[in-house]
């Protein structure tokens, strides 16, 4: 009766240790799988990136075959279809694009912070439940509509107010383009400061410091890293813009000397052009090489912002 005891348990005891196993290598297999299927993620956007990269590479260096690389960058003067000469200088449009982009962030940044920081330390827990939804609506609306909103709406308004004969000018653009990275530095802001444990506050407070310093000292500084992310995000989404600026800055192919002149984004002009240029010509390819010079100044931008958050967190620690 002992024996059959002692067989039963070790019968038992194997069949607990087959199961145990098979789990473990059940679990091995998953981890194996979703490693897998990370990296296959992460290694199909690289791919796609340098596909992109290429394309506009192998098509773009054709245009110096005809251009010299110097008129290119450093000539204002964009007229593919000239009768005398033809000229691809891309300056007047690198200009137009900082324009935009940086007025843009001067109208958007002190606006973005300061309602993230209305909503995540000052606004009722009942308005921030209506802000926040609202804020994340407006980044759904579509560009398209913002533009029809410039022609509209602001443009008039804009060449009253600064008497000009129309709106549609750089100024314009970049109010915008502020509103397009608005929902972008808000959320993401807001987000950030959200985050910053709330041991920090209570410790400004118990200090003596009002609400007002410990925000300004305390709150801000700690989520700096995520503000900054947010702002370069939103940098991104004014840089690669299309629509908008092609209904809302007049596409005048000149260099600019003011706000309240017309302007021409480089991805304005890639969207006018691209669909009715002949192909396999220096016109077809040049405009692939205002492609490559978009994609470098993308990824500068990104660049520029690593190294500003990698250079906070060392500070930081």
């Amino acid at each position: 009766m002992e024996n059959l005891e002692i067989t039963g348990s070790k019968i038992t005891s194997s069949r607990f240790s087959i199961s145990k196993m098979f789990k473990m290598r059940r679990g091995y297999i998953t981890d194996f799988l979703i490693e897998k299927f990370l990296f296959l993620n992460g290694a199909f956007a690289v791919f796609v990136l340098f596909g992109i990269f290429s394309v506009l590479f192998i098509n773009g260096v054709k245009t110096f075959d005809d251009v010299s690389l110097k008129e290119f960058l450093f000539s204002a003067y964009w007229n593919p279809t000239g009768f005398d000469r033809e000229s691809y200088g891309i300056l007047s449009m690198v200009v137009s694009t900082l324009m935009t982009t940086i007025g843009a962030m001067i109208i958007a940044v002190p606006l973005g912070i300061g309602c993230a920081v209305y909503l995540a330390e000052i606004a009722p827990q009942r308005i921030r439940d209506i802000g926040k939804p609202i804020v994340e609506i407006l980044a759904g609306i579509p560009s398209v509509v913002i533009g029809f909103l410039g022609i509209v709406l602001t443009g008039p308004i804009i060449a009253k107010l600064f008497h000009i004969n129309s709106g549609l000018n750089g100024l314009n653009g970049s109010v915008l383009l502020a509103v397009m990275a608005l929902p972008t530095i808000i959320s993401l802001s807001e987000d950030a400061i959200t985050a910053v444990p709330r041991e920090y506050k209570e410790a400004s407070m118990a200090l003596g410091a009002n609400h007002w310093i410990t925000i300004t000292r305390v709150i801000i500084p700690s989520a700096f890293s995520g503000i900054i992310a947010s702002i370069m995000l939103g940098m991104g989404r004014a840089v690669g813009e299309t629509m908008t600026v092609l209904m809302a800055t007049g596409n005048a192919p000149a260099m600019p000397h003011s706000f309240l002149e017309s302007v021409r984004t480089i991805t304005a002009t890639i969207a006018i052009e691209l669909g009715e240029v002949p192909y396999d010509t220096t016109h077809f390819y040049s405009l692939f090489a205002i492609g490559i010079v978009l994609f470098i100044f993308s990824f500068a931008v990104n660049l520029i912002a690593d190294i500003v958050l990698r250079k906070y967190q060392e500070v930081e620690r």
